[in-house]
């Protein structure tokens, strides 16, 4: 019996209760099911009397009461005691603890998702960096993150479009065409335009694709170097983001929003809303009625419609798909516009509270013997993906960049990121999907067979072996909790407590017979919670995009 099961056995009880007139409250679709702090207190715990006492108007000793008559004689439910204002601690009969083994065997690649889908569906967008440039190692962090929750969101059954929005339209874009026409050219890149290596490749790029550019009129040779400059460094972004295992469902260009009429469609809605002014010959968003700090321009005095308006029509297009959410993952220097964009929610009539998600992650460092690693000799001022992948790998990079809670500062030790001991979490976790590989394997070769059907797992009781199935039962809850919490390092926590417990189990638990050694039912049931293990280790890090190797 897992959590999962538990909660659902609960709140069948609780519809039992309601239909007997022995309760009055709304029956939940779901309630919390934990592990006792104490071990003592049994094999889970629940608080969901205290949280139905109120509606109930009873004591939450008294609902504990009626739901505990009815839980006790559930199969795989050995006992239910009620402790101190109302908990509902519960034991589970022989072999149901040891029966999540089986379920996770059975279940195999699906076991952790959600049992059916959720009608949400919800836009991801994330790194979304100007093509301007190399993929910066702050944009690395948000592609590592934004790829495992895009993962995670849907194996908790939302439906998941994830997307880059490409900027390229606005000064930047002529700036970048600039630089790139120059360092064409031979001239000195202009003081405010893009430096670095990267721009002379892809000058000469544009050049071996358009031998007659340096002999076009300027206006011309400009709009050339730009449209094919960013086309190249569109094709880099993407190749390298590919490379990384990042594969986005869509990627939007802000220049078709401007072609499409998109900008002009989003100024009239939000002027029908009644949420549009003129004054002093520019078009304004009263954005001071949902809590931003001072109402923004939509277009210019100039007739040139802003970057604000580029986001208002964006929005409005991501609703208009059919995306119920829409979650923004941010650098740390977008804090600004979370208040904005909550405010468009609200000016198209929209409750931000439920459309709209902005996370503003944190800065990532890279030090090596506790110094920096220095600049990008190819971007000329910033850390690349590139730099950092060639420094430690994909495997190591993903996982080290989605391990932390993006709200914090991330410095990795690129010492310890490579190092093959049990220090470096990476390692730590896929040894332990490794050293299960090859048990299994030598299972194998002793015509040792994992069968979930036959294998005895109420034999499953040494503390150890509890302390992994109830680990293994945890894994839907947490994949649950990274969903709903936008939280892809919890995964990784996860993993890394789930690998020290079966090391532990391992190394007091025999698993295979020694020498002339007959196997026996024992051995059947821990070959089949050592399977599960290898299950639920290579499920998470499938959803960090992180590999579970057979061999290190």
């Amino acid at each position: 019996m897992t959590p999962a099961d538990l909660a659902d056995a609960i709140v069948a009880a609780i519809g039992r209760a309601v239909a007997d007139g022995d309760l009055d409250v709304t029956v939940p679709t779901t309630v919390t099911v934990e592990r006792p702090k104490t071990p003592g207190h049994g094999d889970y715990a629940s608080p969901v009397a205290l949280q139905l006492a109120k509606s109930a108007r009873r004591r939450p000793r008294e609902v504990a009461e009626v739901l505990a008559g009815r839980l006790v004689t559930q199969s795989g439910i050995a006992s239910v005691d009620i402790a101190g204002p109302g908990f509902l601690n519960f034991t589970l009969a022989g072999g149901a603890l040891g029966e999540i083994a089986r379920t996770v065997v059975r279940a195999g690649e699906s076991y952790g998702q959600a049992a059916k889908p959720r009608d949400v569906r919800v836009n991801l967008e994330f790194v979304s960096a100007n093509p301007t440039g190399p993929v910066t190692l702050a944009s690395a962090r948000w592609a590592s993150v934004g790829d495992a929750l895009g993962r995670i969101l849907t194996a908790a059954g939302f439906s998941v479009g994830t997307e880059y929005y490409v900027n390229d339209a606005g000064v930047q874009t002529e700036r970048f065409g600039a630089s790139v026409l120059a360092a064409a050219a031979g001239r000195e890149i202009p003081a405010d335009g893009y430096h670095g290596a990267y721009v002379a490749e892809i000058a000469a790029a544009v050049l071996a694709a358009r031998p007659d550019l340096l002999d076009l009129p300027e206006g011309e040779a400009l709009a050339v170097s730009t449209e094919q400059g960013l086309a190249l460094m569109l094709t880099e972004i993407r190749s390298t983001l590919e490379g990384f295992g990042v594969h986005y469902d869509r990627w939007a260009s802000e220049q078709a929003l401007h072609a499409a009429g998109a900008l002009t469609r989003a100024v009239e809605d939000l002027r029908g809303q009644g949420h549009v002014y003129d004054a002093d010959g520019a078009v304004w968003l009263r954005t001071t009625d949902f809590g931003d700090d001072k109402d923004r321009p939509l277009v210019k005095s100039d007739g040139r419609p802003t970057y604000f308006c580029a986001d208002a029509a964006y929005y409005r297009d991501k609703r208009g798909r059919g995306f119920d959410q829409l979650v923004y993952l941010l650098g740390a220097d977008h804090h600004g516009y979370v208040a904005r964009l909550k405010a468009i929610a609200a000016c198209f009539g929209d409750d931000p509270a439920t459309s709209l998600d902005v996370i503003i992650g944190q800065l990532v460092t890279l030090s090596r013997g506790g110094a920096p690693v220095k600049m990008s000799k190819r971007a000329g001022t910033f850390l690349t993906l590139h730099d950092l992948v060639d420094a430690v790998g994909v495997d190591a990079a993903r996982y080290s960049l989605v391990r932390s809670s993006l709200d914090s500062a991330l410095d990795l030790d690129l010492d310890l990121v490579t190092r093959q001991t049990s220090d470096n979490p990476v390692f730590y976790v896929q040894y332990a999907h490794a050293r299960i590989s090859s048990l299994l394997r030598n299972a194998e070769a002793l015509d040792l067979a994992v069968v979930p059907d036959t294998a005895d797992v109420a034999l499953l009781t040494h503390p150890r072996e509890v302390d992994l199935l109830r680990g293994l039962g945890e894994f839907p809850r947490v994949i649950e909790a990274a969903a709903t919490l936008r939280g892809p390092h919890r995964i990784a926590r996860y993993l890394e407590e789930l690998a020290g417990v079966y090391h532990r189990f391992y190394d007091a638990c025999r698993v295979l017979p020694q020498g002339d050694e007959p196997a026996g039912q024992l051995t059947a049931a821990r070959l089949l919670l050592v399977a599960a293990t290898r299950v639920v280790l290579a499920n998470g890090l499938g959803l960090l995009g992180v590999s579970a190797p057979e061999r290190m």
